[in-house]
């Protein structure tokens, strides 16, 4: 067989005859002749191995021709792709090398274009290690002889036009690596993927006309650390089934209109996804992901997410997704090994593979992984116009001792635990994102105590807009699992995250994490019988929606599921055929309208000036009260909780203003499920001084109910 190797172009197509002409030659292994047209002249084999070779005495470069190539089942007349320029210039490659192509998904991956007038895709990929790379697909029987690609020297980009390949082709690159291996991989920048288990990459070309000009001219005028917000996590796959389709999952067209009708029903102002980036394992939830530009084919088409978002923002809904870039799974035809070496991935396990995960860990201090995780971001915001990102494991990025025992771990260049290069890409990543979309939002899951996450790059943070407020659910949950009679010995478990609220721009969240692997659904974790773990459920919600904080509730926690979460069934929308349930949902409903009505709730979420306890202590009657205050300070919010299930009557708080308070909320409404147990529509306050304020008013406590009080 004859050597291409990495510059085929070199031998392949039409070049200068020595005695003047053209000659042509294409590889055809298997042909039975071939003819260049339209000049008719007949090509020779030259090398048994499928080298043709035509000579055209009177041809000039350039050349125009198309190949006739007979096989034993018939003929066909292709273009040359070997008659062809490169598809990158200079300029792409060095911003690629510097890591500085933000938009490398423009120049890497599969691009349909038109070249000198002759319509094809365009592929091209970063394999920089690999000995020879060939396109493989539908197309030519996934044949690597056929397509092999041109080196582009020291980038590690091999590309190749291919004409005639228009979108909803299959395809692969076939590299063989230094060692005499061969790996066929799926296109770390493809658009589109089959559906797993299938795992070919598929050429794409959006299509998809958006209708969000007014939500993204408004957003980008927003300022979300002012604003309310308040997130519904949601995993498409198990929101809503159809059951009389098989119970299949809802596609992206039909989320499109039930979600967005339903949780703008509830008043959430945002959906936040579980990761929908393409991946092989429904059990990971999306978190190992193998396609990083290819929403998941399991609902639908690119375009059909892009319709998705279209349709949230129509109606005045937000979308966050959940973003992976600190590890990827060890598939073999995906990222892992790509050209037969550890290219994205560190090749020490001690820094390259995730003890708890079975993973591989990002290599970020090559600029090509740094660029490929940055136009990654970048590609979801502007191309999907997906309204932020939540970064995934950030702690087990920044920690190089993350997970790991001693001598399991290598430190840094100063001796030290901290991961200089995910700190700089983390760093980088939000000055970017922020600078080039107006109005996004990131936020990390970081579980410890790093300063500065939600603080500006320049001010030494890492530049996220949000942090998750982990110690604000854990303290909370572990509260409120706490019978009644032993909540007294744990008060200031609740009242702890008041001591460091101010100290990050937190989300509070109640996540997915909360309601799987044995830790129960959050109406079984409360304790007590029915009728209290429904009351205890609904004054968690009450003081989550009152404390300083944006709010993320997961799907089913507004149907107060029994179960644990299954990714692989459905909610159980049979619930709502239940009081109680019916009840939980209208309090989520309620308090999401009440929270974006009052800026008291969300004005001044991230100064200590937007909270005032006024009552943190008094743990033998289980009773916190707290007011919320709006920028102006002139439409307070006062919170009461009384977490012990026997009603308190006349019990006195302090209040900011004098006049009538009107009973905004009360968890214990019967319409919620409750005893009815409250202050008959508000109380007044009178002046008498408490709780270091001016006016007090004396006020009916239900049990195990939350209650708002505003001015009238």
């Amino acid at each position: 067989m004859i050597e291409l190797g990495a510059d085929p172009h070199r031998i392949l197509g039409a070049h200068e005859a020595k005695n003047g002409g053209v000659v042509v030659r294409t590889y055809r292994p298997e042909a039975q002749s071939v003819r260049v047209q339209p000049a008719g002249i007949a090509a020779t084999l030259k090398d048994p191995s499928g080298l043709w070779e035509a000579l055209l005495p009177k041809a000039k470069l350039p050349l125009d021709y198309e190949l006739e190539v007979k096989y034993a089942d018939g003929t066909f007349t292709v273009r040359d792709p070997y008659a062809f320029l490169p598809t990158l210039g200079d300029l792409d490659l060095h911003l690629l090398q510097e890591g500085q192509l933000e938009q490398l998904y423009e120049k890497l991956g599969a691009h349909v274009r038109e070249i000198d007038g002759v319509a094809g895709t365009a592929f091209a990929v970063w394999a920089p290690n690999a000995r020879s790379v060939s396109v493989v697909g539908d197309f030519n029987s996934w044949d690597g002889r056929l397509h092999p690609m041109r080196s582009l020297g020291s980038s590690g980009i091999w590309e190749l036009f291919i004409p005639g390949i228009a979108e909803g082709v299959k395809y692969k690159f076939e590299l063989h690596t230094q060692d005499g291996k061969l790996r066929v991989k799926a296109d770390p920048l493809a658009f589109a993927a089959e559906v797993p288990p299938a795992n070919a990459s598929i050429v794409h070309r959006s299509k998809h006309e958006w209708s969000d000009a007014a939500w993204l001219e408004r957003r980008a005028q927003s300022d979300a650390l002012r604003e309310p917000m308040s997130i519904y996590e949601v995993h498409l796959g198990s929101w809503r089934r159809n059951p009389r389709e098989d119970n299949r999952s809802l596609n992206y067209l039909e989320l499109a209109d039930e979600l967005s009708a339903y949780v703008a029903d509830l008043g959430f102002t945002h959906v936040e996804l579980m990761p929908i980036m393409e991946h092989p394992f429904g059990g990971s939830w999306g978190y190992q992901v193998t396609g990083y530009f290819a929403p998941t084919s399991r609902f639908g088409t690119p375009d059909d997410f892009r319709s998705f978002v279209d349709r949230l923002h129509q109606n005045g809904i937000g979308v966050l997704l959940d973003w992976v870039p600190a590890h990827f799974p060890r598939d073999d035809w995906a990222l892992a090994l790509f050209d037969g070496t550890h290219l994205y991935e560190h090749a020490d396990p001690r820094r390259g593979a995730h003890p708890d995960w079975g993973t591989l860990i990002f290599n970020l201090s090559r600029d090509e992984v740094r660029n490929f995780l940055l136009a990654n971001g970048l590609y979801w915001l502007k191309e999907h116009h997906v309204d932020g990102l939540r970064v995934d494991a950030v702690a087990s990025m920044l920690y190089l001792d993350y997970s790991r025992k001693d001598g399991e771990w290598l430190p840094n260049e100063y001796g030290g635990r901290e991961n200089l290069e995910a700190v700089e890409f983390l760093k980088r990543m939000n000055e970017i994102a922020y600078a080039r979309e107006p109005g996004i939002t990131t936020a990390a899951e970081e579980s410890t105590a790093w300063p500065g996450v939600s603080r500006p790059t320049y001010l030494g943070g890492l530049g996220f807009g949000f942090k998750w407020n982990m110690g604000w659910m854990h303290d909370t949950l572990t509260y409120f699992q706490k019978d009644p009679v032993h909540r007294s010995f744990h008060h200031h478990t609740l009242t702890f995250s008041l001591m460091y609220a101010f100290s990050e721009n937190f989300v509070l969240p109640l996540s997915h994490d909360e309601v799987v692997h044995g830790k129960r659904s959050l109406l079984d974790k409360m304790p007590g019988d029915r009728w209290q773990k429904f009351a205890n459920l609904r004054s968690l919600y009450a003081y989550m929606w009152a404390h300083p904080g944006k709010k993320l509730l997961f799907m089913g926690g507004e149907l107060a599921e029994w179960e644990e979460w299954n990714y692989d069934g459905s909610l159980h929308w049979n619930l709502l055929e239940y009081p109680e349930h019916q009840g939980v949902q209208s309090l989520v409903r309620d308090l999401n309208h009440a929270y974006r009505s009052n800026p008291a709730l969300y004005e001044v979420d991230f100064d200590p000036s937007g909270f005032h306890w006024l009552e943190p202590n008094d743990a033998a009657n289980n009773v916190v009260a707290f007011a919320r205050l709006d920028a102006k300070g002139e439409q307070p919010v006062v919170c009461v909780l009384n977490l012990s299930p026997v009603p308190r009557y006349d019990y006195r708080v302090g209040m900011p203003a004098a006049g009538r308070w009107t009973e905004l909320v009360n968890t214990d409404s019967a319409y919620y499920g409750g005893s009815g147990v409250g202050n008959l529509g508000g109380v007044d306050a009178q002046a008498k001084p408490w709780h270091d304020q001016p006016f007090s008013a004396l006020l009916t406590l239900p049990p195990l109910g939350a209650v708002w009080f505003v001015p009238e």
